[in-house]
C-alpha cells in the first residue's frame, strides 16, 4: 500500500507549480474568467469587421460559420471551462445527480462539436490556401485595383484598397487571390497566411490533447484510481502540450499578434485553474486511503 500511495503522489512538474497557485486561486479564477469574457466581445467584433470585408455581398450560411470559427471556439471552451470546473470543484458528490450528469454530459457534447466545426473550418482554410490561391493575372500593382472593393491582407489586417494607399500597402509585383475574390495579398502575405493558417490548427489540436488529457484525469479519479500507466502518462504528456502553446506563443509575438499571445496565456492560466482543482481532488483521495 505505501508503494502505491508514493507511486500515485503527484510528483509532475505542472503539479508542484500549481500548488504555489493554490492560495490564490479563487482571485485568479473570476479575474481570468473576466478577462476571457472580454476576449469573446474583442474576437466577435474583429470576425465580424473582417467578414464584412471579406463577403460585401452575403455568403453562405458555412461560409458565415467559418468566418466566426474564432468566436464559436472561444464559446465552447467557456463551456467546456464551465462543465469542468463544475465537475472537480464547484459540485458536491450529492449534487450528481442522473439529470445533472446528462446536462454536463450534453453541455460538453455540444461544446465539442463546436471545436469540431472550429477545427475544420481552420484545416479547411489553410488547405484552401495552400491549394486555392491564384496569381491576378495582368496585375502588377495594387494600384490597378485601386476603388474596386477589393481588400488587401497582409499579417491578419484586411485593408480596403484604394487610390490613396494602393502606393503604399505593397512595393510587389505579383498578386494572389486569396480563397475569395475580393481579398489579395502579395507573396510576402501569402506566406503569412499560410503559417498563421497552420498555427491555428496546431493550437486547436494541441487544446484538444489537453483536455482529453483532463477527461482522462477526471474519469479515472471519479473512480478513486489516481496512478498507473495512463495517469503517468498523462501528467508526462501535459508539459509537453502547455510547452507547444507556449512556443506558439513565441511566434504569434514574433508577428506582432499580441491579442493572440494575450489570448493565449489568459486560456493557460483559466484552465490552470482547472488543473488546480484536480491535483487537490486527487490529493483527497490520496489521503482518505492513507
Amino acid at each position: 500500500m505505501e508503494d502505491h500511495l508514493t507511486q500515485a503522489q503527484p510528483t509532475a512538474i505542472k503539479d508542484r507549480f500549481l500548488h504555489k497557485l493554490f492560495e490564490y486561486r479563487s482571485w485568479i479564477k473570476w479575474t481570468v474568467y473576466t478577462l476571457l469574457l472580454i476576449n469573446f466581445g474583442y474576437y466577435f467584433w474583429e470576425e465580424w469587421v473582417i467578414a464584412a470585408q471579406a463577403m460585401p455581398d452575403g455568403g453562405t450560411f458555412l461560409q458565415w460559420a467559418s468566418a466566426f470559427a474564432a468566436s464559436l471556439e472561444e464559446l465552447a471552451w467557456f463551456v467546456l471551462l464551465a462543465v469542468f470546473e463544475l465537475e472537480t470543484h464547484a459540485l458536491s458528490d450529492e449534487a450528481f445527480t442522473p439529470r445533472v450528469e446528462r446536462a454536463l454530459l450534453f453541455s460538453g457534447i455540444a461544446a465539442f462539436v463546436l471545436l469540431a466545426h472550429s477545427l475544420y473550418a481552420y484545416a479547411a482554410n489553410a488547405v484552401d490556401l495552400e491549394r486555392k490561391v491564384t496569381v491576378l493575372p495582368g496585375v502588377t500593382s495594387l494600384c490597378e485595383i485601386a476603388d474596386q472593393d477589393v481588400s488587401f491582407a497582409y499579417n491578419m489586417e484586411y485593408t480596403t484598397i484604394d487610390s490613396d494607399n494602393c502606393a503604399e500597402l505593397s512595393d510587389g509585383s505579383e498578386f494572389y487571390q486569396v480563397i475569395v475574390e475580393s481579398v489579395v495579398t502579395d507573396a510576402d502575405g501569402l506566406t503569412i497566411e499560410k503559417q498563421l493558417s497552420w498555427v491555428d490548427v496546431i493550437e486547436l489540436s494541441v487544446w484538444l490533447l489537453i483536455i482529453l488529457g483532463i477527461e482522462i484525469e477526471v474519469r479515472l479519479q471519479d473512480r478513486d484510481i489516481v496512478g498507473g500507466r495512463l495517469m503517468r502518462a498523462v501528467n508526462i504528456s501535459k508539459p509537453l502540450f502547455y510547452g507547444t502553446l507556449v512556443l506558439l506563443m513565441v511566434y504569434w509575438a514574433y508577428r506582432s499578434q499580441w491579442v493572440y499571445v494575450w489570448d493565449e496565456f489568459v486560456w493557460i492560466v483559466g484552465f490552470a485553474v482547472i488543473e488546480m482543482n484536480v491535483v487537490e481532488w486527487r490529493e483527497e483521495i490520496i489521503e482518505d486511503r492513507a
